[in-house]
């Protein structure tokens, strides 16, 4: 995972008003903050961030993020925790910078991408049906990649790759359960499965209490600070 350079302004002014004419000038409000620090209100380059964040592929990207203040300029390590985006026009409103250690295992969300195509679908005209996009993983920093490629050529009409069937690259494991299926190739006009619909809404039951888990984590990492 590639480490990019991104220059901040501590932020004193507060309010509407102010981070009106952040926006107007091609700054973000943003904040930083993480376990054994305080929040800091900032300022990024709006059209800089959009280049970073493209060439990371998503907010799994890790940042040099040199602060800068009248008490002069410090480095931190940092990643993208959140991108607050207007729904309607689709422009960032906010940053949030979570503060990490190269020497200690993050806890992050890898995309996964499915490579070939199955012979089930070339040879038995069924289709190939994504179950997992994301896969939860822990690792230390320097060890993140920007998505999970899975070898899916060899999946027959009714084989399903699972958890425990992927070899994670070193450093990288997964904590989720070995059983949980990724991918499976169904029969033509079949769909999913029994097994499989149900799996999904456990996945859906398992995302919205995740969620629910991360709004309270992010609330109570956030007191005292400004969104």
């Amino acid at each position: 995972m590639r480490q990019l350079a991104l220059a901040a302004h501590v932020r004193e002014n507060k309010g509407k008003g102010a981070v009106r004419k952040l926006r107007e000038n091609n700054q973000l409000p943003a904040i930083f903050y993480g376990p054994a620090t305080e929040p800091i209100m900032l300022t990024v380059d709006y059209p800089e961030l959009t280049r970073i964040t493209s060439q990371g592929k998503g907010e799994n990207v890790i940042l040099d993020l040199q602060i800068k203040s009248d008490h002069g300029e410090e480095t931190r390590k940092a990643m993208l925790k959140e991108l607050m985006v207007d729904p309607v026009n689709g422009a960032c409103l906010h940053a949030d910078f979570y503060e990490i250690s190269m020497d200690k295992e993050i806890f992050v969300d890898i995309p996964v991408t499915l490579v070939n195509t199955p012979i089930g679908v070339t040879e038995g005209d069924g289709f190939l049906q994504t179950i997992r996009r994301e896969l939860s993983v822990s690792c230390l920093p320097d060890k993140l990649i920007d998505s999970l490629e899975i070898d899916v050529s060899k999946l027959e009409i009714g084989d399903s790759i699972h958890i425990r069937d992927i070899e994670f690259p070193a450093g990288i494991a997964c904590s989720e359960e070995g059983h949980l299926t990724v991918a499976v190739v169904s029969a033509p006009g079949g769909g999913i499965e029994e097994e499989e619909e149900e799996l999904e809404e456990g996945i859906e039951e398992e995302t919205e209490t995740s969620e629910e888990a991360t709004e309270e984590e992010s609330k109570e990492e956030k007191k005292g600070g400004e969104h």
